[in-house]
């Protein structure tokens, strides 16, 4: 497995979102087992970035990863995230020094670890200074409980902001062929100032593995069943980019999933994709993509589909990125 740095933060070239092991898609809560043998998997395929919150779950998904990690912490680059989750029953994200003295305690106690690599504000509090919340986190830099000092679906404005207090390491933001946000805005302000994006949901919640035609097999609270861009005609109108990721793979003996992963990785050696999943077999399959070389043809091809159709959350979920 290649690496990369994220900000001056040494990582392997993919990651691996952990977040489903627990939350939100179809199967979360199979055997925890399974999920703890995958992460493991990955680590022995040299897998060394590793994202969790606080609020999956909440606070499982970061005692899963933690028991996954338990005696081979040395190897591996914990990233966790808070604000979520006010630990002062505050209404909304709470970013308050306060809450964040909490949440770091919490998370290095489910974690079993005594420092966190990479520490995000997992969205922007409005009642909270950006300046206040760095302000905080840089004084957990210097007592060595967090290492390292992230965002996650930021803008631009605060990122700047942020960054003038002290420097991020990486923002996280939802990236892949069917979400091209950030690169308009967000992408040019990560490499004028040195910073790293961490892509989230580089498939797509899936949906560019090309396994998911129809809402047909997912579970009855599963995420994906509520979200624009998989109701409403959405899924359908959206089948044309799986479509020609498919065509792609098929051109190059490869996956779906492994031509969408390939594309991201070609944006960039500054871009750290972290798909998620509970089983071996996609595991491999995703970090295969590593070894997968487009074609200057073929990644002009997918430059130039057309992102997808529907917002990629719910109304409340839009109006919490890109602040």
């Amino acid at each position: 497995m290649r690496t990369t740095s994220l900000g001056g933060l040494e990582v392997s070239r993919l990651g691996l979102g952990v977040m489903g092991m627990s939350d939100f898609y179809t199967g979360k809560g199979e055997s925890e087992d399974d999920s703890v043998r995958t992460v493991r998997h990955a680590l022995d395929l040299g897998v060394t970035h590793l994202d969790t919150a606080e609020v999956y779950g909440p606070y499982t998904n970061e005692a899963l990863l933690g028991r996954a990690i338990k005696g081979r912490r040395d190897e591996v680059v914990v990233a966790t995230k808070f604000g979520l989750v006010s630990h002062a029953g505050r209404p909304g994200p709470d970013s308050t020094p306060a809450n964040i003295r909490l949440s770091v305690e919490g998370s290095l106690r489910r974690l079993g670890t005594d420092r966190i690599d990479l520490y995000y504000q997992h969205r922007v509090d409005p009642g909270t200074p950006i300046e206040d919340v760095v302000g905080a986190l840089a004084a957990l830099v210097a007592e060595g409980k967090i290492r390292h000092i992230g965002l996650s679906e930021a803008g631009p404005a605060t990122i700047r902001r942020a960054h003038a207090v002290h420097p991020l390491a990486a923002v996280q933001s939802e990236y892949s062929l069917w979400t091209r946000d950030p690169e308009a805005e967000v992408l040019p302000v990560l490499r004028e100032l040195g910073i790293g994006l961490v892509a989230y949901s580089p498939l797509g919640h899936g949906f560019l593995t090309g396994s998911i035609r129809s809402l047909d097999g997912l579970d009855a609270d599963d995420w994906r069943r509520t979200n624009p861009r998989f109701t409403g005609g959405n899924l359908g109108r959206n089948l044309r980019i799986v479509d020609e990721v498919r065509a792609v793979a098929t051109e190059s003996g490869v996956t779906p999933a492994q031509v969408a992963l390939a594309w991201l990785l070609a944006q960039g050696d500054d871009i750290g994709p972290i798909p998620g999943t509970r089983r071996i077999t996609r595991l491999e399959e995703n970090l295969g993509a590593d070894g997968v070389r487009l074609t200057p043809d073929q990644v002009g091809r997918l430059n130039n589909l057309t992102p997808a159709s529907g917002d990629r959350h719910d109304p409340a979920g839009m109006a919490a990125v890109g602040r």
